[in-house]
């Protein structure tokens, strides 16, 4: 058993981790505190291929696998979560769906632009009454005159109304009567008469990321959007949450990390009764483990990225790599904002950013109550 990353993947984690340092932490901040959408950093990502690396180069993809995707995923969280949830959004929920369950046709009629950037693409799953539950599908489409005809409305949607979105990939009930719910994948490009974005939500975290509520008003796309069999949206949606979990468990290692950066950085330089608080047993209790449970999670990860990879189930793993991360993000943003006393309650510091950030990895691409109802199940309780 090899835990040494290959040389491909320790390079795409040293280009992001540059690319992070260098381009996003000296504007995180002021993205942060002025609710600005990064369309400069989302740019610059394209050109670094950074933004389909899980796809096919055929289709304008990375020709990457899962575990790089999380390893990029990771350097940019530990930086800042607005850019990191933007690319995971568009990566794993935007663009999955097309390129595993699309047509040829659909596929190069998205992929190329979705994979270079030029458009984000969005997953329109969760609704006022479908979150946890959700197969408790609302929007519905019928089927009229070679048109999917769509009612129904969506919320929190990430990556669905920037300047720079050009697709939703949407659950419908497609059933007719009063018969079994048959839940269908819809694609609907932004601009479909019909199809309306709200306004951005005030969120505690993740600022400078789009989240806003979708609505569809007898909105008419071609029978042709349709992704993959009629029917078939249930089982699909599961497998994208399966994939999108083993991104936002990324993002918790990532943060938890980047929280344990900048403590470790203050504590050295933070003096107290004489010296650095750093060598005082109490901080260096919470910074060691900090580091431990950062590079236990961190594995997990990795694992769920691994049997992803090697075609095997990961269902299982990807739902504790997400709960463990998730948790131990809240926890050790914390930490660090503790460790810098009344500093870590200033905006200027990033610990503060992560602390609000933190929290709803414990919440979105299910809750952590979710998480533990899948793993218990996969354990045959």
């Amino acid at each position: 058993m090899d835990f040494d990353l290959p040389p491909e993947h320790e390079l795409i984690r040293r280009t992001v981790r540059d690319f992070a340092r260098s381009e996003i932490a000296p504007v995180a901040e002021e993205l942060d505190r002025t609710k600005a959408f990064p369309y400069e950093i989302v740019r610059k990502l394209g050109e670094l291929n950074l933004m389909g690396i899980p796809f096919p180069q055929e289709y304008g993809g990375g020709g990457g696998d899962t575990l790089a995707y999380a390893l990029a995923v990771e350097e940019l969280t530990r930086v800042d979560s607005s850019v990191a949830i933007t690319l995971c959004a568009h990566t794993s929920l935007g663009t999955q769906p097309i390129y595993l369950y699309g047509s040829e046709e659909q596929k190069r009629e998205w992929l190329p632009r979705l994979c270079s950037g030029e458009v984000l693409g969005a997953f329109g799953l969760t609704e006022p009454e479908a979150g946890s539950d959700a197969g408790n599908t609302r929007t519905r489409a019928r089927l009229e005159d070679g048109e999917w005809v769509i009612d129904g409305a969506k919320q929190f949607i990430t990556n669905a109304g920037t300047e720079i979105s050009g697709v939703v990939c949407i659950t419908a009930v497609t059933a007719n009567g009063d018969g079994p719910k048959e839940i269908s994948n819809l694609i609907v490009a932004n601009g479909t008469p019909g199809y309306e974005q709200g306004e951005p939500y005030r969120k505690m975290g993740w600022h400078a990321s789009d989240t806003r509520p979708l609505t569809f008003t007898d909105c008419r796309v071609p029978e042709t959007n349709l992704l993959g069999p009629r029917g078939a949206g249930f089982k699909q949606f599961l497998h994208i949450l399966d994939i999108g979990r083993i991104g936002v468990a990324a993002m918790g290692v990532g943060l938890a990390q980047g929280a344990l950066d900048e403590a470790l950085s203050y504590a050295r330089e933070r003096r107290a009764f004489g010296q650095p608080i750093s060598k005082f047993q109490a901080i260096q209790s919470k910074l060691a483990d900090m580091a431990t449970e950062i590079e236990a999670a961190r594995l997990l990860v990795y694992k769920a990225a691994r049997e992803k990879d090697a075609g095997r189930n990961f269902t299982l793993t990807a739902a504790q790599a997400k709960l463990k991360t998730g948790r131990l993000a809240v926890r050790c943003s914390e930490e660090a904002v503790q460790i810098h006393g009344g500093y870590g309650y200033i905006e200027e510091y990033p610990v503060c950013r992560f602390y609000r950030d933190a929290k709803i990895l414990t919440i979105g691409e299910g809750t952590d109550e979710v998480q533990q109802m899948v793993i218990a199940r996969a354990l045959g309780a």
